[in-house]
């Protein structure tokens, strides 16, 4: 089954039809062109809002995910999947690294290297050791120049005084400023 949602209703169509969809999104579609004015005035509410900063006047804290889901460095590639698919994250961060470090992090595209054997492989041999970090209070125009010079899609939020991770900054929540900010 397959949800299609509108702005007033959930719809449920069998993923066998494959013209389903199709009607689907036509339908919705004819709907957004004919809105009522209750209809607009919704849509117009998800625009945006007062409260988030544009890029320009952004810091990391208004954009990262506060929080940070990690493992051993013991754990299967295979079981951080099994994290990041049940948590809806792309990065898992690996506390207690081999060598000093004390913690690295896996992203999604560091799964994607060793999924056809990601049962054998560990966390803290595909862990980045010296993962790019940031404070929160950091703008996140320069946080944005760091993703981009390092081609890295996520950066650790460190804490100021103590330098342990307490967040993450990935480009999805880039693109929340970049798409919402206003003020």
């Amino acid at each position: 089954m397959h949800r299609v949602e509108s702005l007033n209703r959930i719809r449920v169509f069998p993923r066998k039809d494959p013209h389903a969809l199709r009607s689907s999104s036509v339908r919705r579609r004819r709907s957004v062109r004919g809105m009522t004015d209750t209809a607009q005035s919704q849509l117009v509410a998800l625009e945006g809002s007062y409260l988030t900063p544009s890029l320009e006047h952004a810091r990391v804290a208004d954009a990262m995910r506060a929080g940070v889901i990690s493992c051993p460095p013991d754990t299967t590639m295979e079981v951080v999947a099994r994290i990041m698919a049940s948590n809806h994250v792309h990065a898992v961060i690996v506390s207690g690294l081999a060598g000093g470090a004390p913690w690295g992090v896996v992203t999604d595209r560091d799964l994607l290297g060793v999924a056809s054997d990601a049962a054998d492989r560990i966390a803290g041999s595909c862990a980045t050791a010296d993962p790019v970090t940031v404070p929160p209070d950091e703008r996140l125009q320069v946080a944005v120049e760091l993703m981009a010079s390092h081609g890295a899609t996520h950066l650790l939020v460190g804490d100021p005084g103590s330098e342990h991770p307490i967040g993450v900054l990935s480009s999805l929540d880039v693109a929340g400023i970049v798409a919402w900010g206003r003020g």
